[in-house]
């Protein structure tokens, strides 16, 4: 049963940490501003931007009825689609599912605008954000480089290749494929991941030599609903609040449902979205993200979106 008896953990003067962190990022940010102009540190690559209506699932249990969930609606939206990478649309990426709902009421507040931030991996091999700030240095170094800080950091290097062990698995396009959250966010006093499940079964062969082009032909041809879904915190054992590198063994609730209105590129719309902020802390008080590597994110946010500013 899903329980509040959820805790985060939190590290000796991590704050200071993750400001330290934040400029890796940024630093990655300045290298690719100057290479592929103005633009994110990640996820600079944007497939689509897309209306959506989010649509909040009637008789949902006392639990799971808590912030923008607390009522049956359908709220406007906003969805990005992105590649990691400005790489051909084959090569192994993270994909990025960014969701922007407007207007959003909840016990606590009038007019809340919501960010759920999604990817196309369910966990992510890395103990905490120290792993992810080096795994992008390694990534980002030159070969000499790359290969002494491998040599220095094993487990770091054993990280990052279980990690492009799950990138490299068949992407089969934004329509086809779920999306996760990784780290859980608040419930009210509850927690929970996030799942998009694939609005379709039917892969086209051709989608992964042209996600954008897929995506388009299928809303030119009609609409697309996915499940937007929670899996609640029951226990530390089955269902760690910190530890991203775990899928928890607890049932998926549909609590939502995202819908796409059949629908043309709109110019306009891909630049307002190209401008936003799609952040897993602009969010309800009721939706807050939990864990380290969500505080770490944080800063890095905040400092990504100045430098872009």
């Amino acid at each position: 049963m899903p329980s509040t008896r959820w805790r985060e953990v939190f590290l000796p003067d991590e704050s200071t940490q993750h400001e330290e962190q934040a400029h890796v990022f940024t630093e990655l940010q300045r290298k690719r501003m100057k290479k592929q102009g103005h633009g994110r540190a990640l996820h600079r690559n944007q497939v689509a931007a897309l209306r959506a209506a989010f649509v909040v699932e009637e008789d949902l249990p006392d639990y799971a009825r808590q912030g923008i969930f607390a009522t049956p609606t359908a709220l406007e939206a906003h969805v990005r689609l992105s590649n990691g990478n400005f790489s051909a649309d084959r090569t192994p990426d993270i994909r990025g599912f960014a969701i922007k709902v407007f207007g959003a009421s909840t016990p606590s507040s009038a007019d809340v605008e919501q960010n759920f931030t999604l990817v196309s991996q369910e966990t992510l091999n890395v103990r905490g954000s120290a792993d992810v700030v080096g795994i992008v240095d390694l990534s980002t170094s030159a070969p000499g480089a790359a290969l002494r800080k491998a040599a220095m950091k094993p487990q770091l290097t054993r990280s990052a290749v279980a990690n492009f062990r799950d990138m490299v698995k068949p992407f089969s396009g934004f329509a086809t494929h779920d999306f996760f959250s990784v780290m859980p966010i608040t419930f009210g006093g509850y927690a929970a991941r996030l799942k998009l499940c694939a609005a379709s079964s039917e892969i086209s062969k051709e989608a992964r030599k042209d996600l954008a082009a897929d995506i388009c032909a299928r809303l030119a041809d009609g609409d697309l609903e996915f499940l937007f879904q929670a899996q609640f915190f029951e226990d530390e054992s089955r269902t760690p609040i910190e530890d991203s590198s775990v899928s928890w063994d607890a049932p998926w609730l549909t609590v939502a449902r995202l819908r796409l209105p059949r629908q043309a590129p709109d110019e306009a719309l891909a630049e307002t979205v190209e401008k936003s902020s799609f952040n897993a802390w602009i969010a309800a008080t009721e939706h807050r993200p939990l864990g380290e590597l969500m505080r770490a994110r944080q800063a890095a946010y905040s400092l990504s979106w100045r430098n872009r500013s």
